[in-house]
C-alpha cells in the first residue's frame, strides 16, 4: 500500500524529482514545495502520512523547529530527514524534535521508500551504518583546535607569562623589575616582546587581550612561580 506523503526541501527541483520517483513506486504525493519558511504551515494543512523533511544544514540552530510544531499539531505525522551525513549532535537534535528517521540525501530511493515505511509503522527509521559513524564519533571525538587564549599562550615563553600577568595587575616596569628579580631594561624589554607577540600597542591592550581571552586563567592555572632571575 502506497504512503500518503508531502517532500519539503528548499530546493524545488530536488523535491520534484523525489516526488516524481516516488509516484512511479506508486506512492501518493501531496505536494512537493520548497518554501523558506511555512514548512510546517504546509504539512499541518496537509496531514500527510510521512512528511519527508530536506536539510542542506542539519547542524544549524533552529533548522529543525518545523518538526517540533509538525509533531505538536499534527503528532501522527512521521517526519524523515534527507540531509548530509552531519554530527552526532546533528543527528540527536533531529530526533530530539521529534524525527521518526534520518535518511542521506545520496541515498538510493529504495532506501529512501524503507525509512517511510519504517517511520509510518512507527519505527525508528535510521541507517545501522549511520548510527554507527555517530556512536563511534562520538566515543573517539576528533581532536578540537586550540582556542585564542590557548593559541597566544603558546607564544609566549614562561618569563614573559609572568610578565603578562602582572601587567595586567597593573604594575609598571619597576614593580616588575622588582618583583621578578630583574633590572628595569630587562623588564622593559620583556614588555615590549609580549606587546610584540600578542600584536598589541599597549599594556592596556595586552591586558584587555590576557582577559577576554582567557589566557589570564590558563596561566594562572598551568604555571608554577619562576624564581627570581638577575640580569
Amino acid at each position: 500500500m502506497g504512503v500518503r506523503l508531502m517532500v519539503v526541501d528548499d530546493h524545488r527541483l530536488l523535491a520534484e524529482a523525489l516526488a516524481s520517483a516516488l509516484k512511479l513506486r506508486g506512492h501518493r504525493v501531496l505536494a512537493a514545495a520548497a518554501p523558506s519558511a511555512g514548512a510546517a504551515d504546509l504539512v499541518v494543512s496537509r496531514a500527510p502520512e510521512v512528511c519527508l523533511l530536506g536539510t542542506a544544514t542539519p547542524a544549524e540552530p533552529g533548522v529543525f523547529d518545523p518538526i517540533v510544531r509538525i509533531k505538536r499539531d499534527r503528532p501522527q505525522v512521521a517526519v524523515v530527514v534527507l540531509g548530509p551525513v552531519p554530527s552526532p549532535l546533528g543527528i540527536a537534535a533531529a530526533f530530539a524534535a521529534g524525527a521518526s528517521g534520518y535518511v542521506r540525501h545520496n541515498e538510493r530511493i529504495e532506501g529512501v521508500e524503507r525509512a517511510m515505511m519504517k517511520a509510518r509503522a512507527g519505527e525508528a527509521a535510521v541507517d545501522p551504518q549511520l548510527l554507527q559513524g555517530a556512536f563511534t564519533e562520538l566515543l573517539n571525538p576528533a581532536a578540537q583546535p586550540d582556542d585564542e587564549g590557548a593559541r597566544l599562550l603558546q607564544l609566549l615563553t614562561p618569563r614573559e607569562v609572568e610578565v603578562l600577568v602582572r601587567v595586567a595587575e597593573g604594575e609598571d616596569t619597576r614593580l616588575i623589575a622588582a618583583g621578578m628579580g630583574i633590572a628595569p631594561s630587562t623588564a622593559r624589554t620583556h614588555v615590549q616582546r609580549v606587546l610584540m607577540k600578542l600584536g598589541v600597542g599597549s599594556r592596556l591592550e595586552a591586558a584587555a587581550l590576557a582577559a577576554r581571552t582567557g589566557l589570564l586563567d590558563r596561566a594562572a592555572a598551568g604555571s608554577a612561580p619562576l624564581p627570581p632571575q638577575r640580569g
